[in-house]
Protein backbone atom coordinates (compact mmCIF):
# COMPACT_ATOMS: atom_id res chain seq x y z
CA UNK A 1 0.00 0.00 0.00
CA UNK A 2 2.86 2.24 0.57
CA UNK A 3 4.18 2.13 -3.02
CA UNK A 4 4.60 5.38 -4.84
CA UNK A 5 1.12 6.78 -6.50
CA UNK A 6 2.20 6.50 -9.88
CA UNK A 7 3.33 3.32 -9.16
CA UNK A 8 -0.41 2.04 -8.35
CA UNK A 9 -1.43 4.11 -11.54
CA UNK A 10 0.47 2.75 -13.97
CA UNK A 11 -0.66 -1.00 -12.51
CA UNK A 12 -4.58 0.10 -12.68
CA UNK A 13 -3.81 1.57 -16.11
CA UNK A 14 -2.21 -1.72 -17.26
CA UNK A 15 -4.73 -3.98 -16.19
CA UNK A 16 -8.00 -2.95 -16.17
CA UNK A 17 -7.30 0.50 -18.69
CA UNK A 18 -7.87 3.37 -16.50
CA UNK A 19 -6.81 5.20 -12.85
CA UNK A 20 -9.38 5.28 -10.13
CA UNK A 21 -9.22 8.53 -8.49
CA UNK A 22 -11.23 10.11 -5.56
CA UNK A 23 -14.77 12.15 -6.46
CA UNK A 24 -14.41 15.42 -4.52
CA UNK A 25 -14.05 16.16 -1.10
CA UNK A 26 -12.84 18.93 1.12
CA UNK A 27 -13.66 21.54 -1.50
CA UNK A 28 -11.70 20.14 -4.34
CA UNK A 29 -13.19 19.05 -7.05
CA UNK A 30 -12.93 15.42 -8.08
CA UNK A 31 -9.30 14.27 -8.78
CA UNK A 32 -8.33 17.73 -8.03
CA UNK A 33 -6.86 16.88 -4.36
CA UNK A 34 -3.30 18.36 -4.46
CA UNK A 35 0.29 16.70 -3.51
CA UNK A 36 3.78 18.06 -3.29
CA UNK A 37 5.16 15.02 -5.54
CA UNK A 38 9.13 14.88 -5.82
CA UNK A 39 11.41 12.44 -7.35
CA UNK A 40 13.42 10.31 -6.01
CA UNK A 41 16.26 11.93 -8.05
CA UNK A 42 15.58 15.12 -6.38
CA UNK A 43 15.93 13.58 -3.36
CA UNK A 44 19.43 12.13 -4.07
CA UNK A 45 20.63 15.34 -5.72
CA UNK A 46 19.81 17.16 -2.10
CA UNK A 47 21.33 14.64 -0.07
CA UNK A 48 24.57 14.27 -2.30
CA UNK A 49 25.07 18.25 -2.90
CA UNK A 50 24.61 18.44 1.48
CA UNK A 51 27.34 15.81 1.48
CA UNK A 52 29.58 17.61 -0.45
CA UNK A 53 28.92 21.07 1.48
CA UNK A 54 28.67 19.88 5.12
CA UNK A 55 28.98 23.69 6.32
CA UNK A 56 25.42 23.69 5.00
CA UNK A 57 23.57 21.92 8.31
CA UNK A 58 19.56 22.59 9.38
CA UNK A 59 16.19 20.97 8.46
CA UNK A 60 14.83 21.52 5.54
CA UNK A 61 11.85 20.84 3.65
CA UNK A 62 12.18 18.72 0.18
CA UNK A 63 9.96 18.40 -2.23
CA UNK A 64 8.93 19.67 -5.58
CA UNK A 65 7.84 22.65 -4.36
CA UNK A 66 4.84 22.58 -6.86
CA UNK A 67 1.42 20.81 -5.69
CA UNK A 68 0.71 18.90 -8.52
CA UNK A 69 -3.35 17.52 -8.90
CA UNK A 70 -3.99 13.65 -8.57
CA UNK A 71 -5.57 14.07 -12.07
CA UNK A 72 -2.43 15.73 -13.40
CA UNK A 73 -0.38 12.68 -11.96
CA UNK A 74 -2.82 10.56 -13.11
CA UNK A 75 -2.39 12.12 -16.91
CA UNK A 76 1.10 11.93 -16.69
CA UNK A 77 0.85 8.40 -15.88
CA UNK A 78 -1.37 7.48 -18.62
CA UNK A 79 0.38 9.37 -21.00
CA UNK A 80 3.85 8.20 -20.83
CA UNK A 81 2.33 4.32 -20.73
CA UNK A 82 0.37 6.00 -24.07
CA UNK A 83 4.01 7.36 -25.50
CA UNK A 84 5.40 3.64 -24.85
CA UNK A 85 2.55 1.93 -26.96
CA UNK A 86 3.36 4.38 -29.55
CA UNK A 87 -0.43 6.44 -28.90
CA UNK A 88 -0.72 10.19 -28.38
CA UNK A 89 -1.24 11.94 -25.57
CA UNK A 90 -4.44 12.95 -23.82
CA UNK A 91 -5.88 15.75 -21.73
CA UNK A 92 -6.99 14.75 -18.68
CA UNK A 93 -10.87 16.01 -20.05
CA UNK A 94 -10.24 13.76 -23.06
CA UNK A 95 -8.90 10.89 -20.64
CA UNK A 96 -12.22 11.41 -18.32
CA UNK A 97 -14.62 11.18 -21.39
CA UNK A 98 -12.90 8.02 -22.67
CA UNK A 99 -13.72 6.51 -18.72
CA UNK A 100 -9.63 6.16 -18.52
CA UNK A 101 -9.83 8.61 -15.36
CA UNK A 102 -12.50 7.13 -13.31
CA UNK A 103 -13.65 9.16 -9.86
CA UNK A 104 -14.71 6.63 -6.99
CA UNK A 105 -16.40 7.80 -4.06
CA UNK A 106 -14.36 9.32 -1.02
CA UNK A 107 -13.98 6.89 1.79
CA UNK A 108 -16.14 7.92 4.49
CA UNK A 109 -13.21 6.70 7.06
CA UNK A 110 -11.29 9.51 5.71
CA UNK A 111 -13.56 12.33 5.75
CA UNK A 112 -11.94 14.80 7.77
CA UNK A 113 -8.77 12.86 8.43
CA UNK A 114 -7.51 13.54 4.54
CA UNK A 115 -5.02 15.97 3.89
CA UNK A 116 -6.27 17.36 0.22
CA UNK A 117 -3.17 20.13 -0.13
CA UNK A 118 0.57 19.34 0.40
CA UNK A 119 3.54 21.44 -1.06
CA UNK A 120 6.73 22.06 0.38
CA UNK A 121 8.17 25.10 1.38
CA UNK A 122 11.52 25.46 -0.11
CA UNK A 123 12.22 28.94 1.26
CA UNK A 124 15.53 27.45 3.62
CA UNK A 125 16.62 25.17 1.29
CA UNK A 126 17.18 27.79 -1.27
CA UNK A 127 18.26 29.87 0.99
CA UNK A 128 20.98 27.44 2.11
CA UNK A 129 22.41 27.47 -1.19
CA UNK A 130 20.78 24.81 -3.43
CA UNK A 131 20.07 26.03 -6.69
CA UNK A 132 19.09 22.95 -8.82
CA UNK A 133 15.68 23.13 -10.25
CA UNK A 134 13.33 20.25 -8.87
CA UNK A 135 11.62 17.61 -11.77
CA UNK A 136 8.92 18.38 -13.20
CA UNK A 137 5.39 16.20 -12.54
CA UNK A 138 5.28 14.94 -16.25
CA UNK A 139 9.46 14.54 -16.59
CA UNK A 140 9.43 12.73 -13.57
CA UNK A 141 6.46 10.45 -14.27
CA UNK A 142 8.03 9.55 -17.45
CA UNK A 143 10.84 8.24 -16.53
CA UNK A 144 9.50 6.43 -13.67
CA UNK A 145 7.30 4.53 -16.35
CA UNK A 146 9.75 4.26 -18.98
CA UNK A 147 11.96 2.33 -16.28
CA UNK A 148 9.06 0.42 -14.79
CA UNK A 149 8.22 -1.09 -18.38
CA UNK A 150 11.71 -1.76 -18.88
CA UNK A 151 11.89 -3.39 -16.09
CA UNK A 152 9.06 -5.65 -16.72
CA UNK A 153 10.54 -6.35 -20.50
CA UNK A 154 13.92 -7.19 -19.00
CA UNK A 155 12.37 -9.69 -16.35
CA UNK A 156 10.20 -11.25 -19.55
Amino acid sequence: RMASVVWHFRNQYASEGCVRLFEGSGGFAAGDQRRDFVSVEDVVKVNLDFLDHPERNGIFNLGSGKAATFNAVAAATINACRAAAGLPRRSVAELVAAGTITYVPFPPALAGKYQSFTEADLTRLRASGYRDPMIEVDEGVARYVEWLISRERSSA
